[in-house]
C-alpha cells in the first residue's frame, strides 16, 4: 500500500501505547513498511492521542478490536472525542514467544512476566507451570517485560511478547507461538489530524478509498436503526462491523460506530446524505484503503 522511496525526505514520528516491540509497534511497521520512524511510546492510548493532537507525533497506531476479545471501546470514544481521522488500517497475527537470557531452558524458569491480556491469551500453555509454581506477573507490557528482563538480566524471568521484542532486547525465545488460539488478530487505526490527512495519504498510502467508519445516535424510535441499514443496503453498501457504546450521562442511549465498505463512491457518498436526517451527531470519522 505504501509508496516505496518517499519517507527519505523526514522521518515520521509515531506515537504508540506500549513500549518498542510491543505489537503497537510491529503493526506501524507493518502500516509505514520502509518508513524512517521514530516509535514515540507511551504508558496509555489517551496519551498517545494528545501527542498527535499536541503536534508531539505525526500519527498514532492504536488497536481497535480484537478478533477474540471484541471491540476496545474506550479507544472508540477516545477517537470520536479527539478530532483525529482514520488514515488507514492493518491488521496483525498476535504470536506470543517464551523469551529469558540466553542460555536458560524452561526448566529455569520460576517467574514469568507480561500484559495480563497476553497472559489470558496464553493461559493453557501457563496453566501446567502454575501447577509447579511458577509464578505469572501482571505488567504494563509485554515489550516492557522484555526490557526489563534484559537490562536487568533477571535469571530465572521469562516474558511472553513478540518476536521482535526478542530480538530488539537481546532475548532467546525458549517457546515459540505458545498462544492458546492461533487464529488471534488484531486490527490497528493509522491516525492524524484532519488537516493533515491530504498530506499523509499523498505520502504513504497508493489505493483508493474503499471503507470508512462513521459514528452516529439514534433517537428513542421504533425501527430507528433498522431504517439507517435499509438506507445503507438500497444504496448498496456492505457493513463490515457495527458497534454501540453507551453515551455517557444519557442512560440507555448509545452511539453506533459502524465500518462501510463500497465500490461507488457517489452511492457511498449520497447514502451518507440519505441517512443524515435520520441520525443525530453523524460523524465521519474516515475514509480509507481497506486493510490487511
Amino acid at each position: 500500500m505504501r509508496k516505496s522511496g518517499q519517507y527519505k525526505q523526514s522521518k515520521l514520528k509515531v506515537a504508540i501505547q506500549g513500549y518498542p516491540g510491543a505489537f503497537h509497534d510491529m503493526a506501524a511497521r507493518k502500516f509505514f513498511s520502509g518508513a524512517n520512524m521514530d516509535i514515540i511510546p507511551c504508558l496509555t492510548f489517551k496519551e498517545s492521542f494528545d501527542l498527535v493532537k499536541n503536534s508531539r507525533a505525526d500519527v498514532t497506531v492504536v488497536a481497535i478490536e480484537n478478533s477474540l476479545a471484541g471491540s476496545l471501546l474506550p479507544n472508540y470514544a477516545l477517537l470520536r472525542n479527539s478530532g483525529l481521522k482514520i488514515a488507514g488500517e492493518v491488521y496483525l497475527r498476535i504470536e506470543q514467544h517464551l523469551m529469558a537470557l540466553k542460555g536458560q531452558s524452561l526448566d529455569d524458569i520460576i517467574e514469568i512476566q507480561s500484559h495480563p491480556l497476553a497472559i489470558i491469551q496464553c493461559d493453557e500453555f501457563l496453566e501446567p507451570l502454575r501447577k509447579k509454581g511458577v509464578k505469572i506477573i501482571d505488567t504494563p507490557d509485554t515489550a516492557l517485560s522484555a526490557r526489563d528482563i534484559s537490562v536487568n538480566r533477571l535469571k530465572g524471568v521469562a516474558a511472553l511478547a513478540s518476536s521482535m521484542a526478542a530480538e530488539m532486547y537481546g532475548l532467546e525465545i525458549i517457546r515459540q507461538g505458545v498462544e492458546t488460539n492461533k487464529r488471534n488478530f488484531t486490527r490497528f487505526l493509522a491516525l492524524l489530524p484532519e488537516n493533515e490527512a491530504g498530506h499523509i495519504r499523498q505520502w504513504y498510502i497508493d489505493k483508493p478509498a474503499n471503507k470508512a467508519s462513521v459514528c452516529f445516535s439514534l433517537t428513542h424510535k421504533v425501527g430507528s436503526l433498522s431504517q439507517i441499514l435499509s438506507v445503507l443496503a438500497f444504496y448498496n453498501i456492505n457493513l463490515t462491523k457495527i458497534q454501540s457504546a453507551p453515551i455517557i450521562g444519557r442512560e440507555w442511549e448509545y452511539f453506533f460506530y459502524v465500518d462501510l465498505m463500497f465500490t461507488d463512491k457517489n452511492m457511498y457518498e449520497r447514502s451518507l446524505d440519505a441517512i443524515r436526517p435520520l441520525t443525530d451527531q453523524l460523524q465521519l470519522m474516515g475514509e480509507y484503503a481497506s486493510g490487511q
